[in-house]
């Protein structure tokens, strides 16, 4: 905005659009009734030491509408992604044959999916604060940047609250989001 260049606006929208695809990727793995290949996306294996994404273990597909299946590529992995899959807030059981998974999707009575909605709040106040960091991040910025003299107080000013106003337009969008979400959930 300023010769300078103190604020930057993109970056501030990028970061914090990483913060709401984080959430739509977590919100993906939150199950609905439905089997979905998407759902084993946030669960981390402990594969050749490192913790590694299900997903690049193994191809996951979904035969049917209750069932994913998991074709781990790697023999000596199976049994770490299939604990990895057992202990996820997800309350999956695997099936083990082999190198191969099977995880029938169980039906989501009333409780479960309260606690689903739960885990979904959970997810979207992770994301507010990762927002709400990259906020105070901009606004560092901007004190510095009047403190060394780039901009003077109404400057200052006028950019405070162009950053408070991203903000609320992306904490709006995980709120919407989250809405989304609980009405897909509660779905019966």
């Amino acid at each position: 905005m300023s010769e300078a260049g103190t604020l930057d606006e993109k970056d501030l929208r990028r970061r914090m659009d990483g913060a709401l695809s984080v959430l739509k990727t977590e919100f993906g793995g939150l199950r609905t009734g439905r089997a979905s290949a998407n759902l084993l996306d946030p669960i981390v294996a402990d594969a050749y030491g490192t913790p590694t994404p299900v997903n690049q273990l193994a191809t996951v597909s979904v035969p049917e509408p209750r069932m994913i299946s998991v074709q781990v590529w790697d023999k000596s992995v199976a049994g770490a992604v299939e604990k990895a899959i057992r202990e996820s807030d997800l309350g999956l059981n695997p099936i083990v044959e082999g190198a191969l998974l099977r995880i029938p999707i169980p039906e989501l009575n009333e409780e479960r999916r309260q606690e689903m909605v739960k885990v979904a709040h959970k997810y979207a106040e992770q994301a507010r604060v990762a927002i709400r960091h990259v906020r105070r991040d901009g606004m560092e910025q901007l004190k510095k940047a009047e403190k060394d003299g780039d901009i003077g107080k109404d400057e200052h000013h006028t950019l405070s609250e162009k950053v408070q106003s991203i903000t609320d337009e992306m904490i709006k969008k995980v709120d919407d989001a989250l809405a989304v979400k609980e009405t897909e959930i509660m779905q019966v």
